[in-house]
């Protein structure tokens, strides 16, 4: 963390596609940067054999393996990593490595499902990417590798209820399995654990549980187990399914925050005043690039990238036993202790989150990316104090990927010309859209985002938006970020005057520097 003096340069802020330097206040600022990437596994295909065998509270692998058994290998969807890593995907690592041992035990009835839960399907290169192309090969011609279906009529089953009445649902062919075996990459804490197969298998009939406004509210911060009514009621749903005997053996990883390598890239990654004048020269000519491209070509060129991600930790066996040990692993890469609140935090949000790999960053995951994901990544309380102001650097154009996000596109012109509060709209419009068969079909068929799936990237910022005095978008276009019920601001100067009018006039200003992921550990 840098307490920010007269010296200390301009800094750099992700914006959207484009990059920014800005000047921060002298003497009431401070920057929490990203800490430094762990080393990674000199030898990740052994640590994964290893990890299959010697498994946490559960037998090995290969002793859960019969030959005339049903076996399905669900794996995490294209929504992480964030930016997609560098082949061979950790996905496809640990795939490869199961099958190697179902093949030994004479296992052939095998399915593997890409676990989207609402999402959109992965088309072929983005599953070709995530398991390999020999993998594709042999299972995807015979039907045995697909996306989840969360609307097949006959391909979803009904497990039970928690003991609040919460239903649980997954797919049919994993109820019915001898043996689930989940492969997950744990990008941040809320990865894992019985969200994996609760909510990566599951549909609306279930999500509906704890996709709504009260539980988000409740949740203070996600990324805290402890004091995450997400995570409280996902594992009640998890304990459902353990008790009904649907049997899951755990296999989770994690990475560090290598985004960048050691290419021209990684002035993206070091702190400013550390900037050489190579670097510098760098990161000018990439601003003046980015700046001279069409939105399209940024896009392609940006979406293209593939991160050097290195696996630091792999564990598999018992879901809840793994995952304790996997949300260390995480917090030891990214947890960063800050002392005290601050009255601003700003932002610098970049040109991806994990719903437009890909595709485009239409204005409301630009509200999830700032109010539902970086705001919450944080431990203990949040960076920014109650009542204080949310700046959000971003260009938040009316934009919208008519394949990937078509319901959002009426959730934009329909739902927030009438409201932005979030229990209005889970009330009035969320059933309409979530049982509209045309988006039904569209989720089913093409590569669309289910119809509901808006209001949830609205109600994860359900708790922001109670807790916050403002949102400022600095560079937004007006009428949409006034569209988003936030006030949009020309320029950093502009919005931290704008923010004086609820705060105060010298307030105490946070840069939250993401990305590199990292997570805030407040006291």
């Amino acid at each position: 963390m840098l307490d920010v003096d007269r010296s200390t340069p301009p800094v750099l802020f992700h914006h959207g596609e484009q990059l920014r330097l800005e000047k921060l206040p002298a003497d009431r600022s401070r920057i929490i940067y990203p800490p430094e990437p762990l080393p990674g596994l000199a030898r990740p295909d052994e640590a994964i054999r290893h990890a299959l065998e010697e498994p946490i509270d559960s037998e090995p692998l290969s002793a859960l393996l019969f030959p005339d058994m049903k076996l399905t290998i669900a794996f995490d969807d294209i929504s992480l990593p964030l930016p997609q890593m560098r082949r061979p995907d950790i996905r496809q690592r640990v795939i490869e490595a199961v099958l190697d041992l179902a093949a030994e035990a004479g296992v052939t009835d095998v399915h593997l499902i890409a676990a989207l839960a609402l999402h959109r399907r992965m088309t072929e290169a983005e599953l070709r990417h995530a398991v390999g192309d020999r993998v594709y090969d042999a299972f995807a011609p015979r039907g045995q590798l697909y996306n989840h279906d969360a609307e097949d009529p006959d391909g979803m089953t009904l497990i039970g209820t928690t003991r609040h009445g919460e239903e649980v649902q997954i797919s049919t062919r994993a109820a019915e399995s001898d043996l689930i075996v989940y492969v997950n990459i744990n990008l941040v804490a809320m990865d894992g654990g019985w969200k994996s197969t609760a909510t990566g298998l599951s549909g609306y009939q279930a999500l509906r549980h704890h996709h709504n406004v009260h539980t988000m509210r409740r949740s203070r911060s996600f990324m805290d187990q402890e004091n995450s009514e997400l995570h409280t009621r996902n594992w009640r749903q998890g304990e459902v399914l353990r008790d009904a005997g649907i049997k899951v053996f755990q296999i989770e990883t994690t990475v560090n925050n290598d985004l960048y390598g050691d290419g021209p890239m990684q002035v993206l990654a070091k702190r400013e005043w550390e900037w050489n004048a190579r670097d510098r020269a760098t990161f000018m000519a990439a601003k003046v690039g980015l700046d001279r491209l069409s939105p399209a070509n940024r896009r392609k060129i940006l979406h293209g990238w593939r991160a050097p991600y290195a696996m630091t930790s792999v564990q598999a066996g018992e879901v809840e036993a793994v995952h304790k040990v996997t949300t260390q692993h995480v917090y030891d890469q990214q947890l960063v202790p800050v002392q005290g609140q601050t009255d601003i935090l700003a932002l610098g949000l970049p040109y991806i989150c994990p719903y437009n790999v890909n595709s485009i960053m239409n204005p409301i995951l630009v509200m999830c990316l700032g109010l539902g994901y970086f705001f919450n990544l944080y431990k203990g309380r949040p960076l920014v104090r109650e009542g204080g102001v949310l700046i959000m650097s971003h260009p938040t154009t009316p934009e919208f990927h008519p394949v990937h996000h078509p319901s959002y596109i009426d959730f934009f012109e329909e739902v927030l010309a009438e409201t932005t509060d979030p229990e209005v709209m889970e009330a009035q419009f969320e059933e309409r859209f979530a049982t509209d068969d045309w988006y039904r079909h569209l989720y089913r068929t093409s590569n669309a985002y289910h119809g509901v799936h808006p209001f949830y990237m609205w109600y994860w910022g359900s708790h922001a938006l109670e807790h916050l005095g403002g949102v400022i978008v600095v560079g937004g276009d007006p009428a949409t970020v006034r569209r988003l019920g936030f006030r949009p601001a020309s320029t950093m100067a502009d919005a931290l005057e704008m923010a004086s009018d609820v705060v105060g006039r010298q307030p105490t200003i946070t840069y939250f520097k993401n990305p590199p992921i990292s997570m805030a550990d407040v006291t």
